[in-house]
């Protein structure tokens, strides 16, 4: 688990699977920047949070729920993958539900995440990568230091069939530890 001023990041519940389809699961708004597009239905999210469940058993998987520390609600998912045994390096990824865009909640989790892998699981260097239409993601990873390093045409193909160009970026842990206060 860890904390925030205004979130708590903890493992994710079988329990939560209700919300997580309603807050973000279902929602094109959210999943169009993502690989399998949104849910139809709930049993989808059902089968998807019970194998996120089964994966906390690895000590290498690294996925958190987010929840707002007031209230209780889950409003998104952050997680790290692709570890990389030989070079320390992963990758990070995340998804905020549409009604707590544009309010610092992704700025917020991500930093408590690279902090994390950085500080914990001494990762080497941590990159993500955000479809060139969504340019808000890219803006949350500008914030916690992030640094562009190029862009991949056709990177991914989202669930409509469309390819998608992506932005990559990359923070090194030493440059981490440079600017952080």
């Amino acid at each position: 688990m860890l904390e925030t001023d205004r979130l708590v990041l903890r493992k994710i519940e079988r329990s939560d699977a209700q919300r997580v389809f309603d807050h973000w699961l279902s929602d094109d708004r959210v999943m169009d920047n993502l690989i399998k597009g949104a849910h139809k239905s709930v049993s989808e999210t059902i089968e998807r949070v019970t194998e996120i469940v089964r994966n906390y058993d690895s000590k290498e998987f690294c996925y958190w729920a987010i929840e707002l520390k007031t209230s209780g609600e889950l409003i998104g998912a952050i997680d790290l993958f692709n570890f990389d045994s030989l070079t320390e390096n992963c990758e990070v990824g995340y998804s905020i539900g549409y009604k707590w865009w544009n309010k610092g909640y992704g700025t917020e989790a991500l930093r408590a995440v690279i902090d994390f892998g950085f500080r914990q699981m001494n990762i080497h260097k941590i990159s993500a990568a955000h479809n060139l239409d969504n340019p808000a993601s890219g803006k949350i990873m500008r914030k916690i230091g992030m640094e562009q390093e190029g862009t991949i045409k056709h990177m991914i193909r989202n669930a409509k069939n469309h390819y998608k160009d992506c932005a990559v970026y990359g923070l090194l842990q030493e440059d981490y530890f440079k600017n952080v206060k």
